[in-house]
């Protein structure tokens, strides 16, 4: 029941069936109509919508103002090749975003109106931008291109460093009535765990730097917003990653896609079967597929949906519907996450 493109990772990245002797296997991702539609919505340098960061709106049926790199992510998630025309265009435009430099243009969306603006909001706006543009190339397999490879060490010795230092523990000071993350704490932001966990090779070359990242992502989610003192003003930080994301079951029934993508993304850290909690999530959803391996909700028969913003790119690839389809994407998520985990995949 699925979409072809879930169809062709379930085959390729869950099985690990051979497609490449099969041209119609090869062929299933691009003949998706909404992949199509949204690869042909880029401009011939590769960038959508003149932005990097942007979402469609709720209302959008067809990736309406989509920026770049959830694009991006998303074409690679519907199994499209890094060689593919659209992406081969971005591909210089996100390699661009990881260079150490201050140009104005490179924030493209995020550039500021105001004609006087703080030097530490450009500044975080900028390492926001590079994690996140590294984070995609790193999803497309370019971990040995040495561009890529520096982002990736500057970001872990920056995290490694900020892990180390007092603030990891008591990162929060009071302006006003508020708590308040401190103008000088750098916690790992959501694309900088996707950009180390699409790194594997990277990852064994700093087991020091990812045990103590182990530790982090494992402690209580702390109740204070994400909100950080930016030079004098308070910013809502919100790819910041202060601890557990995934703590209880609740945190799984109030957003399953989200829950998934945490998941995935700790088991290609290495971390899913060392941490008891998660495991135990993990085994709900395994619990929850029928003797056909399909998964089905315990709640309600609508498809699941998030409205975070890194999970945009992953959930739904399957265009919602009301049949045996509803469940296609979790099913596969579960799979996936099974197969990075080292757990054994069984085939029915």
């Amino acid at each position: 029941h699925a979409s072809p493109p879930i169809q062709y990772r379930a085959i390729n990245d869950v099985a690990k069936l051979d497609v490449k002797e099969s041209p119609d296997l090869n062929l299933l991702p691009y003949a998706y109509r909404p992949a199509v539609q949204l690869a042909v919505q880029a401009d011939v340098n590769g960038i959508w919508n003149g932005s990097m960061l942007t979402l469609p709106s709720s209302r959008a049926e067809h990736f309406e103002g989509i920026g770049t790199i959830p694009a991006y992510r998303r074409l690679l998630e519907y199994g499209w090749d890094k060689d593919a025309a659209p992406l081969v265009h971005a591909k210089r435009a996100l390699f661009r975003l990881l260079a150490e430099d201050d140009d104005p243009t490179q924030l493209y969306e995020l550039r500021p109106t105001k004609a006087k603006v703080e030097e530490e909001f450009v500044l975080g706006q900028r390492q926001l931008l590079r994690e996140a543009a590294g984070a995609a190339l790193a999803t497309a397999g370019f971990e040995g291109d040495p561009r890529l490879r520096g982002l990736a060490r500057r970001t872990i010795e920056r995290i490694q460093e900020f892990l180390r230092s007092p603030l990891a523990e008591k990162p929060w000071i009071r302006v006003g009535n508020r708590q308040v993350l401190h103008p000088d704490a750098f916690p790992p932001s959501i694309y900088a765990l996707h950009l180390i966990a699409h790194m594997p090779l990277f990852q064994s070359e700093h087991h020091e730097a990812m045990e103590l990242l182990f530790a982090y992502l494992s402690r209580p989610l702390p109740r204070q917003e994400s909100v950080q003192q930016v030079g004098t003003q308070l910013l809502p930080v919100p790819y910041a990653i202060l601890g557990d994301h995934l703590p209880h079951r609740n945190a799984v029934e109030d957003d399953v896609p989200k829950a998934l993508a945490w998941l995935e993304l700790m088991a290609r850290l290495g971390f899913l079967r060392r941490n008891e909690t998660w495991t135990k999530m993990y085994e709900r959803f395994m619990d929850d597929c029928g003797r056909d391996g399909v998964w089905h909700p315990h709640k309600g028969l609508a498809m699941p949906k998030s409205s975070d913003p890194y999970v945009w790119p992953l959930f739904p690839l399957e265009v919602p519907h009301t049949g045996e389809e509803r469940w296609a994407d979790v099913t596969f998520r579960i799979g996936l996450i099974a197969r990075l985990s080292g757990r054994p995949v069984t085939l029915i």
